[in-house]
């Protein structure tokens, strides 16, 4: 109630000028026309403003372009949802595209749920396509899947690059954590509002076509994104074990990147950032268990200059 648009599309930008265009171009093409699209521009200096300042006055949609100094994506994430006027928030990166008939797919499997009901869903998310028009990952046990993702990662063993949206109002509860340095891994947030019981429903319909682009998240060393890395690794340990039957070698991973990250960590002299404590001697065995693992990856990481 209340939203000018049911979607935000919103889109996080650094210096991504050469693959811009992708973006406004699916947009333009999509068969749904309620929704706004929403730049938050995190210190660009390639002539994204110029560029996106002339589809402003061309666009056959709401546009808005908002600036800051350079941060980081969950930064622009956090101020994307503050400022969002659409029920729903699409996050679409600034080197992908989505189809067509994506936000009429997305609208419509939000439709299908009961308005009774939807006050416990969080999330419509569906699959991405390679641009030749493979799936990227795993599909769901089924096209129409109501579980969580928590359940959909462990459980079922569903892996890949998935998409769709949020509800605003919820995301607004659930801000990524600004203090800590560099990448946070999207599901501490996600798995987060999963454990407050909302339901995502899952489908089996593409989406987002996913990009891989030069230059992105993944390809930055170890040491700059230790801190989101820990916290995710000793989140497993300290929230998740339940699920160590369905997945063990996730969690025996998570034991040493733990340790990884810590010792990363430590050589910068920095602590973790208040993570939740381990408790309990299951995830105490399983971080000694795979401390020697633990080291080895650290000492490979400073071979390696990470």
């Amino acid at each position: 109630m209340g939203h000018a648009y049911l979607f935000t599309v919103f889109t996080p930008t650094f210096n991504r000028v050469h693959t811009l265009g992708r973006v406004y171009a699916s947009l333009r093409a999509q068969t749904c026309t309620d929704f706004e699209w929403l730049i938050v521009d995190d210190g660009s200096t390639d002539g994204t403003e110029a560029l996106v300042r002339g589809w402003m006055a061309e666009a056959p949609f709401p546009l808005r372009y908002l600036t800051q100094d350079h941060g980081h994506k969950k930064a622009a994430f956090n101020r994307g949802v503050r400022e969002a006027n659409g029920e729903l928030f699409v996050a679409l990166d600034s080197d992908d595209e989505m189809p067509a008939d994506a936000l009429a797919i997305l609208a419509q499997a939000w439709e299908a749920i009961e308005p009774s009901a939807r006050a416990r869903y969080s999330a419509i998310t569906g699959l991405c396509a390679r641009p030749d028009g493979t799936v990227v990952g795993d599909a769901y046990p089924s096209d129409v899947f109501d579980s969580s993702p928590i359940d959909m990662y462990f459980r079922h063993d569903v892996h890949g690059e998935k998409f769709g949206f949020q509800r605003t109002d919820v995301l607004a509860r659930f801000p990524f954590p600004e203090h800590i340095q560099g990448f946070v891994p999207e599901s501490l947030v996600w798995w987060a509002i999963a454990r407050e019981g909302y339901a995502t429903r899952f489908i089996n319909r593409v989406v987002r076509y996913y990009h891989d682009t030069p230059g992105a998240l993944s390809g930055e060393s170890a040491r700059s994104n230790a801190p989101g890395l820990y916290l995710l690794a000793n989140e497993l340990l300290a929230r998740y074990l339940d699920w160590f039957r369905w997945r063990p070698r996730e969690f025996l991973l998570a034991a040493a990147r733990r340790t990884r990250f810590g010792l990363h960590l430590g050589a910068q002299g920095r602590r973790a950032a208040s993570p939740q404590g381990l408790s309990g001697i299951k995830a105490w065995a399983l971080v000694c268990l795979m401390w020697p693992l633990g080291v080895a990856l650290y000492l490979r990481d400073r071979l390696r200059g990470g």
